[in-house]
């Protein structure tokens, strides 16, 4: 068994993220999530869906990167 890197559950069905050259053990979505997840430049919420990039920097929405000055940014639907 592994133990989850988050929230330290022993736990036989972890699973593995590799990303960046790095592994990560999980017990469940939600604390990858709490781990993996870039936050909004403006809310600081953890961008789970596509989010926007703008000037090198993540935001969760459109609303949000255009509150930081960002122009030409539009949510599409």
């Amino acid at each position: 068994m592994a133990r989850c890197e988050v929230c330290g559950n022993d736990y036989r069905m972890t699973f593995e993220v590799h990303a960046q050259g790095n592994v990560h053990v999980f017990d469940c979505f939600q604390c990858a999530i709490h781990r993996m997840a870039p936050t909004c430049e403006h809310c600081n919420a953890p961008i789970i869906g596509q989010g926007v990039e703008a000037d090198g920097q993540f935001f969760c929405c459109a609303h949000c990167a255009r509150a930081e000055g960002k122009v030409g940014i539009v949510d599409h639907v």
